[in-house]
């Protein structure tokens, strides 16, 4: 397609291009040269506006140089994908706020690379560009991670509506260095049930540097990995709208120390868990397997002492999203299970607490074998106290009673006059412990969260972890505590988190 470029007296360019619509593009002086092909535009160069906007405004910008953002404060604008080949590094401290008309995300792709390599005391940060008190879930699109690592579709559309294509053969893919970086009201819904995560790896291979992300209140889930291996730790869930660590497509990376706490007032149509985890939507019985390990995981959930002490119950009276209500057509529903593991994944979890769920744990046995692999012993949760549950355990989604469900051919049918299989699994795990009050884990409130997560001296927390059969070069197999935290003194949260992005000034 041929562009013509003209000089006009304003001190601007436009670009025309040969397509069809005639369309024109303004162009400042000084802006990187560009490309129309269609509905795309494609460049070596990143900034505009006197180097003040990353991407020029089109929906699709395909970036094909190398660039390095310096430390400032940036407007994102558009979907600005970094291409095959191509390399975007971000210094410390930078600040990049997602425009709402435009849908802004950064996509990675298969390929591409990018260095976001934050301090805990200068994160880089990602967020709303609406002023301090107006920001809302679904600001923004989110930040999107792509690349070239097994996923048991061999490849897929990623999640929300960017055209990447992502998944390989490349376990070892490296898509980059993301550290010390928080993500804040991301998940632009385009299309009902259509929204980008706060962050989204797709296939991103375990030669990926990943750890010290926050995810303030996404639109969506708050982390989601669609196959892939990479390894990931020091990851923060806050207030997010649908699931915290959603597993999907052969997902096979080891995950450590995560804190996750729920606005209870935010919850998804869909119903919200902490994990959410499926092999395929399906549930084929296909390899890659979502066999995941995740350990010292804290969940928090809607309904803590405090929560429950300030009026909170699992309805749709109580869960209207409160002042962080977007009404950008994301569908408000209940709050559901700490742990729901379904579709013939085998995510497995050792080390980790949950409190103030409706239901702790969920083997959904209405698609694909999950049951199977947690009576055959492939799933392990082991380490795991749960306190505070409404019931203990249960076999269906949806079904918040702890009764037996038995599955024939997708149809399930109740014994009432027994519990729940997740249930008596969860009981037969080593180490596995239930208590009814979350004031017998001896937790306190450090970084300001507003709930309670720390355990103090004393705390059954603490000194009864055990890493027995787990085989991981990545995990830290040497800490003594269930949860994220060894304590008051445990700092990796110092610095670079904020548990106040809405009064932000940025």
């Amino acid at each position: 397609m041929a562009c013509i470029w003209a000089a006009v007296c304003t001190g601007f360019l436009f670009v025309a291009c040969s397509d069809s619509d005639d369309s024109t593009l303004e162009q400042g002086e000084g802006d990187p040269d560009i490309t129309i092909d269609g509905n795309a535009v494609y460049s070596e160069g990143l900034l505009f506006n006197n180097g003040t906007e990353i991407g020029n405004g089109y929906q699709n910008y395909y970036f094909t140089g190398k660039e390095t953002i310096k430390k400032g404060t940036y407007l994102l604008k558009g979907w600005v994908y970094v291409t095959e080949g191509a390399e975007l590094t971000i210094e410390p401290g930078t600040i990049i706020k997602g425009d709402k008309q435009t849908q802004a995300a950064l996509i990675i792709e298969p390929g591409g690379k990018a260095i976001m390599q934050g301090t805990a005391s200068e994160p880089i940060v990602m967020t709303s560009a609406q002023a301090a008190g107006q920001r809302k879930p679904g600001d923004w699109g989110g930040l999107i991670i792509c690349g070239k690592a097994k996923h048991n579709e061999g490849s897929a559309p990623i999640e929300g509506g960017p055209s990447t294509i992502h998944g390989g053969d490349d376990d070892d893919d490296n898509s980059g260095i993301f550290q010390y970086i928080r993500v804040e009201f991301a998940g632009y819904p385009f299309q009902a049930d259509q929204e980008i995560n706060g962050i989204t790896f797709g296939s991103v291979g375990r030669g990926t540097t990943v750890s010290h992300l926050q995810v303030s209140y996404s639109n969506d889930d708050s982390f989601e990995w669609f196959g892939g291996s990479v390894n990931c730790k020091y990851l923060v869930a806050y207030n997010g709208w649908d699931d915290e660590f959603d597993t999907d497509n052969g997902f096979s990376g080891h995950v450590q120390f995560c804190l996750s706490i729920r606005d209870p007032k935010i919850a998804d149509q869909s119903q919200s868990n902490g994990f959410e985890s499926d092999n395929r939507s399906d549930g084929a019985q296909v390899s890659p397997y979502t066999n995941s390990v995740f350990s010292n995981v804290t969940f928090i959930g809607p309904g803590t002492n405090k929560n429950r002490a300030a009026g909170y119950v699992n309805d749709a009276d109580y869960i209207n999203g409160g002042e962080m209500y977007p009404n950008n057509g994301s569908g408000l529903g209940k709050f559901q299970a700490a742990m729901q593991i379904r579709r013939s994944s085998q995510l497995c979890c050792y080390n980790s607490v949950a409190i103030g769920y409706p239901i702790g744990l969920i083997i959904d046995g209405e698609r694909g074998n999950s049951v199977g692999f947690a009576q055959d012993g492939t799933i392990k949760l082991q380490n795991i106290i749960f306190a505070n549950m409404e019931v203990l355990g249960s076999d269906a989604n949806k079904q918040y009673e702890d009764i037996l469900g038995v599955y024939d051919n997708g149809t399930i049918t109740y014994d009432e006059t027994q519990e729940s299989f997740s249930s008596t699994f969860f009981k037969s795990q080593p180490g596995n412990a239930y208590y009814e009050d979350e004031d017998d884990l001896l937790l306190t409130d450090t970084y300001d969260t507003g709930q309670n997560y720390i355990p103090q001296t004393g705390s059954p927390l603490l000194g009864t972890a055990s890493f027995t059969g787990v085989s991981s070069s990545f995990l830290d197999t040497s800490v003594t505590y269930i949860g994220a935290f060894s304590g008051p003194e445990d700092t990796w949260m110092a610095g670079w988190t904020n548990f106040d992005p809405q009064y932000t000034e940025y």
